[in-house]
């Protein structure tokens, strides 16, 4: 292992191998969701996906190894044996670095379905990634603002719709999607604002999670809470590649469906303060659940 390299060094070098997996592992990703586009017939469709599913776990697992070349990390992993490969998941977490990401793929590749994010319809644009995120069906989304729907009133539920007939293929094949809940990454000016109720969290958002429930809810089989803490401070992804994260912590709880508050978030107002409710007591008790994290490890 590569530890005694100056951190700079190390930085530089991680990102190179960062870069060369991706530009090697895209192509293919490309050419094979090509020829399923081509040729929609159901039997070749599964085998592509199983092809394509497993270029992406090794695209994670060498990214893993890059990570333990040049990273020293202790990590510390709660609830993981409580997970399954062959269940339909919800995954929701705390935001406070990219680094997240890159964590959640380290610990999860090949313990549940492939983490899957709800995309912005412009990232398919984004170079390498965004025709990998297509070849691998990630759901893209085309959200319409108030200003929008307002001129053109037509357009209401035409987003929900249009994602829902996108998520039907994942009727067969199991799927894990990961919402970030609080929308944004954990700031110092963003937790102090006079507006955040939480101490090491920022206010959830329940608009996002309840446009993949709508579009996905039936799908579902549990949700998977997920709790990242780093004892020391926050990191930036240079920070990890550059091998400065000494520990971290993840926290895995699953909740039954049977937990969690169903109906009609657009619609119903009622059940929107119900599902609101739901999601601040999960984010209190996450709040307290870092609280003491923290304060095992000092």
């Amino acid at each position: 292992m590569l530890y005694f390299l100056p951190h700079s060094l190390k930085g530089i070098l991680s990102l190179t191998l960062y870069t060369l997996n991706t530009i090697c592992l895209t192509p293919p990703l490309i050419l094979l969701a090509l020829f399923k586009f081509l040729i929609p017939v159901y039997c070749v469709v599964v085998i592509i996906d199983n092809i394509l599913i497993s270029i992406a776990n090794l695209w994670i697992e060498i990214n893993s190894f890059n990570s333990k070349l040049f990273c020293k990390i202790e990590w510390d992993i709660r609830g993981l044996e409580n997970l399954k490969k062959k269940e339909w998941y919800l995954v929701i977490s705390n935001h406070q670095s990219w680094v997240d990401i890159l964590a959640l793929q380290t610990i999860l590749n090949k313990k549940i379905p492939m983490l899957k994010f709800f995309l912005k319809q412009e990232l398919i644009w984004v170079p390498f990634l965004g025709l990998a995120w297509w070849a691998l069906d990630f759901p893209f989304m085309k959200r319409y603002s108030k200003k929008q729907l307002t001129k053109k009133p037509h357009l209401k539920g035409k987003d929900l719709e249009r994602t829902k007939k996108a998520c039907e293929k994942f009727k067969h094949t199991p799927i894990s999607i990961i919402n970030f809940v609080e929308g944004t990454r954990l700031t110092p000016r963003k937790k102090g604002a006079p507006d955040n109720h939480f101490t090491h969290l920022l206010n959830p958002k329940a608009g996002g999670i309840a446009f993949v429930l709508g579009s996905m809810g039936d799908y579902f089989h549990k949700i998977i809470d997920v709790t990242i803490v780093y004892p020391d401070e926050i990191p930036t992804f240079w920070d990890y590649i550059s091998g400065r994260v000494n520990k971290i912590i993840v926290d895995f709880e699953v909740i039954p469906l049977t937990d969690f508050p169903t109906g009609d978030y657009f619609n119903d107002i009622e059940y929107k303060d119900r599902f609101f409710m739901w999601l601040n007591a999960l984010w209190q008790k996450k709040d307290e659940k870092i609280k003491q994290l923290k304060a095992d490890k000092i």
